[in-house]
């Protein structure tokens, strides 16, 4: 028995060796409701998770367990290879968190509310690491102005310029851009980039699908406190039925032949378009390039379109809504 309790022992500490993050069976719910209903995930270390759900879904409920900030009820969760519920000293000094609303003192100014993490953290030399961040995230101009007069995006750029005060190893972001403009939100995927290049693992939690698709090496996907999916985006992608090719003809009368040679085709009159159903493979389109060529046609314009994040979103979240209400 010993050797066998050993082999497990050992395997534990291998898969916290490359798991930053490493949830199983996490159970949370408050009263009758089920918040989290015994999810499972790994995110591997200098990697981006990110976790899609609706509002409601259990999201900032698995950040704030993540963090310490909430105890599960049942479940293993550990962080940078710390066991959250006995070892919350060192998931805290391991770990930044930025939430949805930017945490800056706004009686203070961007370098000052710098200068106070830099203290709390004992950082030493504290001064050239806040100068050091303010350049980073472009706030030099602006360091010694109270940040009440901030912008939305500067106040979320000096919130997680504050949490790099310390040299975390995993940051939590949870829906670190709602309410940015397009600039911003840019800005801050830079950022994100930035710190995943220098080793950093990101726990990304949103409801802008693009950003995951953007930003993500795993997505998961939470929906009444289970996750319904985890992969690559393109992975999510691939499950989901839709891939099609859309041609424009120049006129009816073409669009009128081709409707009939491509059996299966949805056609737009107005547009002149047809939408065509393929896997977007090369030997697939050509096939029907040729079958366009065999009739004499010619598509004015080509593309071929994919499922995107927002689809696969949408019909796992319908379907495992339809699958409850149905029992």
């Amino acid at each position: 028995m010993k050797s066998s309790a050993s082999a497990v022992s050992a395997s534990a500490v291998s898969a916290s060796a490359v798991s930053a993050i490493a949830v199983s069976g996490l159970r949370k719910a408050y009263g009758d409701k089920a918040v989290l209903d015994g999810i499972d995930f790994e995110v591997a270390a200098g990697s981006v998770f990110s976790l899609l759900g609706p509002n409601g879904a259990g999201k900032t409920t698995t950040v704030n367990v993540l963090t310490t900030l909430m105890k599960a009820d049942a479940g293993t969760v550990r962080v940078a290879g710390h066991d959250v519920a006995t070892a919350t000293r060192e998931v805290r000094a391991a770990i930044g968190v930025t939430g949805q609303f930017a945490a800056v003192d706004e009686l203070l100014s961007g370098r000052e509310n710098l200068r106070l993490m830099a203290d709390l953290r004992r950082v030493r030399s504290g001064g050239r690491l806040v100068t050091s961040l303010l350049e980073r995230f472009d706030l030099m101009e602006s360091a010694d102005k109270l940040a009440a007069t901030y912008s939305g995006g500067m106040r979320r750029k000096l919130d997680l310029a504050m949490t790099l005060v310390g040299n975390p190893r995993i940051i939590f972001l949870d829906e670190p851009t709602t309410g940015l403009d397009p600039r911003s939100r840019r800005t801050m995927w830079a950022i994100v980039r930035e710190l995943v290049a220098e080793g950093t693992t990101i726990f990304l939690t949103t409801q802008y699908l693009d950003e995951a698709d953007q930003l993500a090496d795993r997505v998961a996907v939470l929906h009444q406190g289970r996750l319904v999916a985890q992969g690559t985006p393109e992975e999510l992608k691939r499950q989901i039925p839709g891939t099609h090719v859309r041609l424009r003809f120049a006129d009816l009368d073409e669009l009128d032949v081709a409707a009939r040679v491509l059996a299966g085709s949805t056609r737009d009159d107005e547009e002149l378009t047809l939408r065509v159903p393929s896997d977007g493979e090369s030997r697939s389109l050509r096939v029907l390039l040729d079958r366009l060529d065999e009739h004499m046609l010619n598509a004015a314009e080509f593309s071929v379109h994919t499922p995107d994040l927002d689809d696969v979103f949408l019909a796992l979240t319908e379907n495992t809504s339809t699958k409850v209400a149905a029992r």
